[in-house]
């Protein structure tokens, strides 16, 4: 069975930093791309940043500079360090992994396994 379990996040001050992890289990996801959505409170859920197989990394544009994605294949790990967080980064951030190569790494559509998701909230 495979799961992806997010960690990491929490209540963290404006300007502030935090690293989420997602360990995936059930399944080795070293030859497939993986990423990072989030969903704000009456919003949909929005593409943050994904890593090809390859080491590829792609982000959304009004995150780059600020967020940063990378994988560990020993430990079937993919990380998000998020720095100089604001207000509006505020949302429940989810894992999630291919089954196979797609073209697209932005769509929902593209990923066949999701975490839970986990809390960021960054407040004063």
């Amino acid at each position: 069975q495979v799961q992806l379990v997010e960690s990491g996040g929490g209540l963290v001050q404006p300007g502030g930093s935090l690293r989420l992890s997602c360990a995936a289990s059930g399944h080795t996801f070293s030859g497939v791309a993986m990423g990072w959505f989030r969903q704000a409170p009456g919003k949909e859920r929005e593409f943050v940043a994904a890593i090809r197989s390859s080491g590829g990394t792609y982000c959304a544009d009004s995150l780059k500079g600020r967020f940063t994605i990378s994988r560990d294949n020993a430990k079937n790990t993919v990380y998000l360090q998020m720095n100089s967080l604001k207000p509006e980064d505020t949302a429940v951030y989810y894992c999630a992994a291919q089954s196979r190569f797609y073209s697209s790494y932005v769509a929902r559509t593209a990923y066949d396994y999701w975490g839970q998701g986990t809390q960021v909230t960054v407040s004063s």
